[in-house]
């Protein structure tokens, strides 16, 4: 009954493995950017619409929404003055969306430019 169990066991991981991956995941997320380090983010959503609409909800205030498909946004505030300078970024992968939004805070006047806040959605 054992060697039973273990084969039925096994046979629905496999399902689970085959079926998960034929389902498509949500691709479209968003980053949404406002003053003095506030943020909002979403990602998986099935439409870059939903996705800001999350995004900016998080936010406080008046932020604007970033999307991202399949990709990376973060976000690189100035810790010296945090309603100062600020960058942004969205690329395929997370080591450059870090590196891009630090070096466009720099960019914008930074002192003291770290990443606020990050996120990958899907493939990203």
């Amino acid at each position: 009954m054992s060697g039973f169990c273990s084969r039925l066991f096994a046979a629905a991981a496999v399902a689970i493995i085959i079926f998960g991956a034929a389902t498509p995941a949500h691709t479209a997320g968003a980053l949404a950017v406002g003053k003095c380090g506030a943020f909002g983010h979403a990602f998986d959503f099935k439409d870059a619409r939903a996705a800001m609409d999350a995004a900016q909800k998080q936010c406080k205030g008046n932020c604007k929404a970033i999307p991202m498909k399949r990709a990376c946004a973060a976000l690189a505030v100035d810790m010296a003055n945090p309603c100062g300078a600020h960058g942004y970024a969205v690329a395929p992968r997370i080591s450059t969306v870090l590196n891009k939004a630090t070096r466009s805070c720099y960019q914008f006047g930074g002192k003291e430019c770290v990443i606020r806040t990050w996120a990958c959605d899907a493939r990203g």
